[in-house]
């Protein structure tokens, strides 16, 4: 029998660095934004809802049973 102290399994934890990569993605399109200021679209509508998606993932990752 296995004894398993963490609170989540492998699969959570891959969830949780798949949530991350995308939070990063998300920022990293916030600076590709070519307008002053990042007021394009990219830095004000198709960032932030990746950066949302990816704590979303966060989200999933926690509450998914390990």
């Amino acid at each position: 029998m296995k004894n398993n102290n963490l609170p989540f399994g492998k699969k959570n934890y891959r969830i949780m660095l798949l949530g991350i990569g995308v939070i990063v993605l998300g920022f990293l399109l916030m600076t590709l934004d070519n307008k002053e200021f990042g007021f394009g679209v990219l830095g004000l509508t198709v960032a932030p809802i990746v950066v949302l998606i990816g704590f979303a993932i966060e989200f999933f990752a926690i509450l998914q049973k390990p």
